[in-house]
């Protein structure tokens, strides 16, 4: 039997547009200020982990956030366009509030979590997972004994907690999909298995008094 691979798998740092719950999707929103921090602290809290490889979504914010793990641990980061978040087509750049203005069926459809609806242009629930999951098992697969670090998104880590967890793609979210948390997945040839989740102690405010956003949009 293969030995098992540990994956810490990693939503990118806040960004100007989780704070204002607009839907990024693909588009390439960078950091901000608070993402940058959150991504430095990240970087710290996994400095001693022995890490073997880093893996990250080419959008900006992840790869950045990446890139901070990268350079504390002495990895280079290797971009993996299969760990971008979902495309969500002419969802992207509105906020929660426009798209439930002005298009009431199809936010319908997307909060109750039809996993075959997809909005014009993106990608449906299904479509996503098949994409998350078989990226994710391929660079899993390369790295036996070995613990990895894969950075993504929101919808990446939700459909990987779902596969660890054995959920299906229409079941409630009841779990926190924080910026920069840190997640503990662990990998065989028969899937993913959940060790641990939404470990934020590394981003508790200390003397800088720096403030935190746990939006999970």
């Amino acid at each position: 039997m293969s030995e098992a691979a540990r994956v810490l798998a990693i939503r990118h740092g806040e960004t100007t547009w989780n704070v204002d719950t607009r839907i990024q999707g693909q588009l390439d929103i960078g950091l901000n200020d608070t993402g940058r921090w959150q991504a430095g602290r990240l970087a710290q809290a996994l400095a001693g982990e022995p890490i073997a490889a880093i893996y990250a979504s080419d959008l900006g914010r992840a790869f950045e956030t990446a890139q901070h793990v990268g350079r504390a641990a002495g990895v280079p980061v290797i971009p993996e366009p299969g760990l971008r978040e979902r495309h969500f087509g002419e969802f992207q750049g509105r906020t929660f509030a426009d798209i439930e203005s002005a298009l009431p069926e199809q936010a319908m459809r997307w909060r109750t979590r039809d996993p075959h609806f997809a909005p014009s242009g993106g990608e449906s629930l299904t479509q996503l997972r098949e994409r998350v999951v078989t990226t994710a098992h391929t660079l899993a697969a390369r790295h036996p004994g070995e613990l990895i670090v894969m950075v993504g998104h929101g919808g990446v880590l939700d459909v990987l907690y779902r596969a660890a967890t054995r959920l299906e793609l229409q079941a409630p979210r009841t779990w926190a999909l924080g910026n920069a948390a840190i997640n503990r997945l662990l990998w065989t040839p028969e899937g993913f298995s959940l060790v641990g989740w939404a470990d934020t102690q590394h981003l508790e405010p200390e003397a800088d008094n720096r403030p935190l956003d746990e939006t999970s949009t």
